[in-house]
């Protein structure tokens, strides 16, 4: 979209454009990728900051049929908006809290022996109740049964007694780094385990893939491919150019425009020098509307806004409210209040964004703020 074409309205000062077009787009191109495989999508954390029901309601009916949440309050508030999707919960049964997966039938996660336990003694066992996912661990260390643990579940099968395991899953750790040793280990790790459980449960679904694996090859595939951040556009490999269309972009209004020179600074802490005379635009947008506070640290930095045609750099630290540009370069008729400014979009990527920041996009989406204004686009990407 052209900041041209952004109108944002006088009670807001920043604008979000989330692309469910180009999301939908994202989701078939990880379909071709994965032959063979069903591609479900993780919308956990308000699909990512980006609005869980426009986003699932997208993704539904594109084709998505497996949905992944972390917390079954997600769960259930994705219930009442896709009544008939599987919903797969990943951070598993609480003992006090099992019910709350036959009420809105949600797959729990069993991420250790004691889920297993509560959620078969929770109801699990129940002609009615969900089925549920098994994860294992292959080398995250952190949700999922260790090998050992593997190892004490085959000896005691009872406990899986006439519970309804679907399917098996993993996570990658290294995903994003294609010739990592770490991925074919945990691939064989993976393809070990789950021919021992199989052993006990009978044939059944494997899940390893992210983002990340969907790229890494067929191997990886198996049953069912869980992409979350590619979805949104976040690069799955930082060493290849990005497959995956940008979905997001942010506008901001500029509020006041003003020249300063030697020996003043701009910004909190002092800490950006005017070394000549300079034009100053103050931007309505910071840190509260989930712009990067490191985005401009005390050091010169190379992250740019985009007016009319024209980078312009950020100059001063982004404050909670406010981006402080340096406008010098610009004409004058572009450096003046009202004006917008891109400060992410087609000039500015999002990976741009969190490499500039020192973080990754998945935690620039996560963090995006509640006060901007937000406007849904439907073009197919």
């Amino acid at each position: 979209m052209n900041s041209n074409d952004i109108v944002i309205p006088g009670d807001a000062g920043a604008s979000l454009v989330i692309d469910l077009g180009a999301i939908a787009g994202n989701y078939q191109l990880l379909q071709q990728t994965c032959p063979g495989a069903e591609v479900g999508a993780s919308v956990k954390a308000n699909a990512y900051g980006l609005g869980l029901a426009e986003v699932a309601t997208t993704l539904s009916t594109t084709g998505c049929h497996i949905f992944f949440v972390a917390t079954p309050q997600e769960g259930r508030e994705l219930r009442g908006i896709l009544p008939t999707a599987e919903i797969v919960v990943l951070n598993g049964p609480e003992r006090e809290a099992t019910e709350i997966y036959a009420t809105d039938n949600l797959c729990p996660t069993l991420n250790s022996l004691d889920q297993i336990d509560a959620w078969r003694e929770g109801g699990g066992q129940s002609a009615d109740a969900p089925s549920a996912y098994l994860h294992i661990d292959t080398g995250m260390n952190r949700l999922g049964l260790g090998p050992e643990e593997v190892s004490q579940l085959l000896s005691a099968p009872e406990r899986l007694h006439d519970v309804s395991v679907t399917t098996i899953l993993s996570h990658l750790a290294c995903g994003d780094t294609p010739d990592h040793p770490m991925n074919a280990a945990q691939l064989a790790s993976f393809t070990e385990s789950r021919r021992r459980i199989e052993a006990l449960t009978g044939p059944i679904r494997g899940s390893l893939a992210n983002s990340p694996g969907a790229f890494l090859g067929r191997d990886y595939h198996l049953d069912i491919v869980r992409p979350g951040a590619a979805l949104y556009g976040v690069t799955p490999n930082f060493n290849k150019p990005n497959p995956m269309a940008q979905t997001v972009e942010i506008y901001a209004k500029i509020l006041q425009v003003r020249d300063v020179d030697t020996p003043m600074t701009v910004g909190y802490g002092a800490a950006h020098r005017v070394a000549k005379p300079t034009r100053i635009a103050t931007v309505a947008a910071g840190y509260a509307d989930g712009y990067p506070r490191a985005a401009a640290n005390d050091a010169d930095t190379n992250m740019q806004a985009h007016i009319g045609g024209h980078n312009v750099p950020l100059f001063g630290r982004v404050s909670m409210d406010l981006i402080t540009l340096d406008v010098s370069a610009l004409p004058a008729d572009l450096a003046v209040p009202g004006q917008v400014v891109e400060l992410l979009g087609p000039h500015i990527s999002l990976d741009d964004l969190a490499m500039a920041s020192g973080t990754i996009g998945y935690e620039v989406l996560a963090r995006l703020g509640n006060r901007l204004h937000r406007t849904y686009k439907q073009d197919q990407a």
